[in-house]
């Protein structure tokens, strides 16, 4: 048959019910009625109007809250690397905290070798002010030989070499003592600068990260009236549907009885008791998805099996298209109707979901009935 349809709405359907029942008012049918006929036309076109304003709105708010779910997600996931780095910084800071704890000890080893050697240096210059110890001018001019000469030199250069490694000792102390310090504590006041500024992010982070799903939450409250809205104009335009429907019959649109209900096989009955005049398979250089059953215009369309109405809606070649979910994954579909007498909602077994004509792409008045399994077509005599 002709291509599978989309939910197009129910808009299209309701246009083309109101141009048949304002055409036969036109011809002068029942000329009382143009008055509620216009009226229709003026709620009709309003609704929709609202409609589409209220389902721009949706799609609007639906893209925003898609965008701001991805921006929390990105934003929790930058916290979760911020904190994963705290966490690397917090050991690092610790370590240098540790490094700093042994540098301490070390420097208070060193201050107490640092002391020592002051002591003893204090100590020698005192000696050396007490004993006033020539100078080498001296030890020469008072040296009883040359070997003299010698061992008095050679002396005063070892105290003077002792004297030279004590001050030097004390300066290698300080001095290592300085860097000492200077190095630990600079670690840690960047590894702690860091760390506050890391923590500084983090917080800008969730807080917008808050923000963002109180806004979404909002979205979605907005959301979900603007639905609610939606479904009230939906449940307008179905009103609307019926009293078109009615108009159209008191048009003089006869209705044909529905007739004796024909039994199927599975638990379904026939939608209408006919001939095939098409049977399910290739036809014309192209599959045909459902059988064709010859009955006049009008005639009442039942519900072969109960289920939930999902689409009721005119679709390209299908003309007015019904679809009627059964549920496991089995649906029924109903074409060409000349009108709907249900749009929507659980309908059960036998029950008139609308009437036969020739809308769409047909060549005479008939039923085009579909069986689809998880949406592909089967043979619905399989089932009748």
């Amino acid at each position: 048959m002709e291509t599978r349809p989309d939910k197009s709405g129910i808009r299209a359907r309701l246009a083309a019910a109101l141009c048949v029942a304002l055409a036969a008012i036109a011809v002068g049918a029942y000329t009382a009625a143009t008055s509620p006929a216009q009226s229709l036309h003026e709620r009709l076109s309003e609704t929709e109007d609202r409609l589409g304003a209220v389902e721009e709105r949706e799609g609007v708010l639906t893209t925003e809250i898609s965008e701001a779910s991805e921006k929390i997600t990105r934003l929790e996931g930058e916290v979760a690397d911020l904190r994963n780095r705290e966490a690397v910084l917090a050991r690092e800071l610790a370590q240098k905290q540790a490094e700093l704890d042994a540098a301490q000890a070390r420097l208070d080893r060193l201050r107490e070798r640092l002391a020592l050697a002051v002591e003893l240096l204090s100590e020698r210059l005192v000696a050396i002010y007490k004993s006033g110890e020539p100078d080498l001018i001296t030890v020469v001019l008072e040296s009883e030989g040359f070997d003299d000469l010698l061992e008095r030199t050679e002396y005063l250069q070892r105290l003077e070499e002792q004297d030279i490694e004590i001050v030097g000792r004390v300066r290698e102390l300080r001095d290592e003592m300085r860097e000492t310090v200077d190095t630990v504590k600079a670690a840690r006041d960047a590894i702690a600068e860091r760390k506050q500024e890391l923590e500084r992010t983090r917080a800008d982070l969730e807080a917008r990260a808050d923000e963002l799903a109180e806004a979404r939450a909002e979205q979605r409250d907005t959301l979900s009236a603007v639905r609610d809205q939606r479904k009230e104009l939906e449940g307008d335009l179905s009103e609307i549907s019926a009293q078109i429907e009615k108009q159209l019959g008191d048009l003089g649109g006869s209705r044909l009885p529905a007739g004796p209900i024909r039994g199927g096989q599975g638990g379904f009955i026939w939608p209408v008791n006919g001939p095939v005049t098409s049977g399910f398979g290739f036809r014309w250089g192209r599959m045909h998805e459902g059988i064709d059953i010859g009955v006049p215009s009008g005639t009442p369309i039942r519900a072969a099996k109960s289920g939930s109405i999902v689409l009721a809606s005119a679709y390209g070649g299908y003309g007015n298209y019904t679809c009627i979910s059964h549920g496991g994954g089995l649906s029924t579909c109903y074409a060409h109707q000349s009108s709907f007498a249900r749009t929507g909602g659980s309908i059960s077994q036998g029950s008139i979901l609308g009437y036969v004509g020739c809308t769409g792409h047909c060549f005479g008045d008939h039923l085009h009935f579909e069986v689809r399994i998880n949406g592909e077509a089967t043979d619905p005599l399989g089932y009748l």
